[in-house]
């Protein structure tokens, strides 16, 4: 059951947050390892919200409201929606996708997705920003460092790789790589130039529940 409230503030302690819910203030459990403020402004924005299983928070922040739609807060949410729509059209272009594994670990590499029928390995980024055109990366971060190194290797040794940038906000038009962060830059047209694939998609949420909206540009120079 979703239920509705009004955000008011993140609290020191990761993953908390308070929701007014019905005229009383309540702590809720908030997806997110980083601070979501760093990205969105999210004060008396109205949220909705899911049950839990946790005895310490009864109530997830699932989305909060933006415009005529919502913003997905759950940065796991594009992978789910990715594994339950790939066989949409928008993914017509990686061919045969019958058999498709999720976290499945290839020469140390976990990958999101995995395509057994063309070897394709999917790797999902979530992107959650209210501007119009979008930045990624924007922090630094030597996880995605070390995943295109990776993923470079797994190209020359013959696997297939898409890597999807999707964005949970559906307004966001388009995507840009973030030329600053050089590392990341540099290793990321690497793997295209060997042949790596580049999608963009945001999703929106329809009867409260994630669906891919539609493709964007993702601008690599």
């Amino acid at each position: 059951m979703i239920h509705k409230g009004i955000f008011k503030y993140e609290l020191k302690n990761r993953f908390l947050c308070l929701v007014n819910i019905n005229g009383v203030d309540t702590i809720c459990y908030i997806p997110s390892s980083s601070k979501l403020g760093n990205y969105l402004d999210l004060r008396n924005k109205e949220v909705l919200l899911k049950p839990t299983k946790s005895e310490k928070t009864h109530l997830a922040v699932y989305a909060i409201r933006y415009k005529q739609n919502y913003i997905t807060l759950d940065m796991n949410t594009p992978n789910q929606v990715i594994e339950t729509e790939i066989k949409r059209r928008y993914f017509s272009f990686l061919g045969k996708r019958i058999r498709v594994q999720k976290e499945r670990r290839i020469c140390g590499y976990k990958c999101d997705l995995f395509i057994n029928d063309t070897n394709t390995i999917i790797e999902i980024k979530s992107i959650l920003s209210n501007e119009k055109h979008a930045l990624f990366p924007t922090v630094h971060s030597d996880r995605a460092n070390q995943q295109l190194t990776k993923i470079s290797e797994l190209l020359d040794k013959g696997y297939n790789v898409c890597y999807c940038f999707v964005s949970l906000n559906p307004y966001v038009n388009s995507i840009a790589l973030n030329k600053d962060e050089c590392d990341y830059y540099a290793l990321f047209n690497k793997c295209t130039k060997k042949g790596m694939m580049v999608k963009g998609f945001s999703i929106k949420l329809v009867n409260e529940s994630p669906t891919i909206r539609k493709e964007i540009p993702v601008i690599i120079r």
